[in-house]
């Protein structure tokens, strides 16, 4: 695969989840040796034990784990990489860690630092798009200082305004302010959000387009100066600013949007000397109007449609291009149509809520056309810690209605128990007329404003298949010095003591934990109606899900009405208002900001 004297051999794999299992099998097909890193929370995951090595990071957040420099670097010294991927979040897009990668001796596969920082810092790649004569809606110049900086663009640009991390993406740290009156708590919480997802809150504003398209370019660069356009993709249909189908090519452009999409984003890419795969985003608003929105200097979530429809590897050509091969090719030619489904363990029925658990049955689809990218497994926990994506459902046809007929039998076969997910939002926008129509009316805001799916709130499972009886051998995970080994014993074993059980973490000790089956713990979501609501009523106001105190809105002793935000909890890198079921007055009210609370936890009680 591989030209010249020095190449990749070995790569290291800075993230978790579904895109380091996907980096996994691309190192596989490549011939390349792969070695992953986890996290407390995810010993036992599908891409820990999908590498060939893995390897302890320690920590259970994001900020002890995948967040840490040193702890990834020291992992990489100790497995012998020499190279480092990082995916996509977490540090993907942090010029100073793909600077102490290089300096380590490692190869980066990404962008040049310098370009990460050109791009990666939203304002300055609107300057770079304005020099380069890419269409743009009004921003500010920089950073903006604080709420009121924001309501003073508002006041000269008007509303409806777009508050957005500066460094950061895929909807994290994303927030529209309709009215005055929402641009101090949308400005907050799109700080915090930024600062738990990227460690830093800084915030731009922009005027926001009613009703937009959310396009974009899967663009590919070599260190000769080539940029290609691998083809256009739609990401339209999106909760919370962040997407839930994507399609690739885009679909009903204009005979003006397309080309200028290609050409805009090669001139931005080429301007700043890009190299590796990034993503040029854009919206188009309802009357046409294109406005530049951002460069994310990575591979994105959505990448596999492209894959399907241009039949190239991207993460393989990331391998090509960051071992100093040519692409050799131009804007290849596309084939049919691909449409991307991600699953993510959130409840529709109750607003998306997000929805940590066990995943106690796991049957996906089969047959033509389809395709699935997942980072769990029947078995795994999903964590509270972490991004609620599950698995990617990619399904391709020949065409659109193809790929939409393949995609209606390819949702109807998946089957995931144990815990609520999009599941059935899919299996409705795919026969929702506003979606399947030629030209689709879907918009950016269209699932909180026009969807009426009447999706209702998840309420458990009525079964799970028994698995048939216990194993007569059993496999079992240990951490030796750091190492994370596999050993397989007879079955109880591990019950007699001789197996290492409890695992203190100290130095030189293994730490044994058995590897994780179906069980009937953790949360149903089945016992709760809405956002804090329990069915039958009540004055208790309980928490729907696991998560993190974020903000206190409401006193003790307010009086509230229906719908009020009592405090904000934070779970999956997403902030969810818990809100008053019923008028009342709040009382009792103990929790604390930073406090973790566990589904069905008492926050309060609403008195008449």
């Amino acid at each position: 695969m591989f030209e010249g004297d020095e190449h990749v051999r070995k790569v290291l794999i800075a993230n978790r989840g579904e895109i380091a299992v996907r980096i996994a099998r691309a190192c596989r097909d490549a011939g390349l040796a792969s070695v992953a890193v986890f996290g407390e929370l995810d010993l036992d995951a599908l891409h820990v034990t999908m590498a060939d090595e893995a390897y302890a990071l320690g920590g259970e957040t994001a900020a002890e784990s995948y967040l840490d420099i040193a702890k990834i670097l020291k992992a990489a010294a100790e497995s012998g990489a020499d190279a480092v991927h990082p995916g996509y979040g977490f540090l993907a897009e942090n010029a100073d860690f793909a600077r102490e990668v290089i300096a380590a001796g490692l190869t980066w596969i990404g962008p040049p630092p310098a370009a990460i920082d050109a791009l990666g810092d939203k304002v300055a790649a609107r300057r770079i798009a304005l020099a380069v004569g890419v269409p743009l809606a009004p921003g500010s110049d920089g950073p903006v200082s604080g709420p009121e900086e924001a309501a003073a663009f508002a006041a000269e640009h008007g509303l409806p305004i777009v508050i957005q991390a500066a460094y950061g993406g895929g909807g994290r740290g994303l927030k529209v302010a309709r009215t005055l009156e929402e641009i101090t708590p949308q400005f907050e919480s799109a700080v915090r959000e930024a600062v738990a997802s990227f460690g830093r809150g800084e915030c731009f504003v922009k005027r926001y387009l009613e009703r937009p398209r959310h396009v974009e370019t899967q663009c590919l660069a070599d260190s000769r100066g080539n940029v290609v356009v691998v083809s256009t993709r739609d990401c339209t249909l999106q909760r919370r600013n962040q997407k839930l189908v994507e399609e690739a090519p885009a679909p009903f452009l204009s005979v003006e949007q397309e080309p200028l999409l290609r050409e805009s984003s090669k001139a931005i890419l080429r301007e700043v000397g890009y190299v590796g795969a990034g993503t040029c985003e854009f919206l188009i608003g309802e009357d046409g109007t294109m406005s530049f929105l951002e460069v994310n200097t990575r591979l994105q979530v959505e990448h596999p449609v492209t894959e399907e429809v241009s039949g190239i590897d991207l993460v393989r050509e990331m391998f090509r291009i960051a071992d100093g091969q040519e692409l050799g090719y131009d804007d290849p030619p596309l084939r049919g149509h691909s449409i991307e489904f991600r699953i993510n363990a959130e409840d529709p029925g109750r607003n998306f809520l997000p929805a940590p658990g066990t995943i106690m049955a796991w049957r996906p689809p089969s047959g033509p056309g389809v395709r699935l990218d997942a980072g769990y497994a029947a078995g795994m926990t999903v964590p509270q810690a972490f991004d609620s994506l599950v698995a990617k459902l990619i399904v391709t046809g020949a065409s659109r209605s193809q790929a939409l007929e393949r995609s209606r039998r390819a949702l109807a076969e998946f089957e995931i128990s144990g815990m609520p997910t999009v599941l059935p939002f899919h299996r409705a926008v795919v026969d929702d007329p506003a979606f399947t129509s030629e030209p689709f009316t879907v918009h950016t805001g269209w699932i909180e404003t026009e969807f009426s799916g009447n999706l209702l709130p998840y309420s458990g499972d009525a079964a799970v298949r028994d698995s048939g009886g216990a194993a007569p051998r059993e496999r079992i995970t240990v951490e030796v010095g750091g190492k994370r080994l596999e050993v397989v014993i007879p079955a109880g074993l591990r019950g007699m003591g001789g197996a290492g059980g409890g695992g203190t973490g100290a130095p030189g000790r293994a730490a044994a934990r058995p590897r994780r089956g179906p069980s009937r713990g953790g949360p149903s979501g089945g016992s709760e109606g809405g956002t804090g609501r329990r069915v039958g009523g009540g004055d208790a106001l309980v928490s729907p899900m696991q998560g993190t105190i974020v903000q206190i809105v409401a006193a003790e002793g307010q009086r509230v009405a229906a719908g009020d935000t009592i405090v904000v909890l934070e779970a999956m890198k997403m902030e969810q208002p818990l809100t008053a079921h019923k008028d009342g007055t709040v009382t009792g009210l103990a929790v604390e900001v930073g406090q973790t609370v566990p589904a069905g936890e008492i926050i309060c009680q609403l008195r008449d």
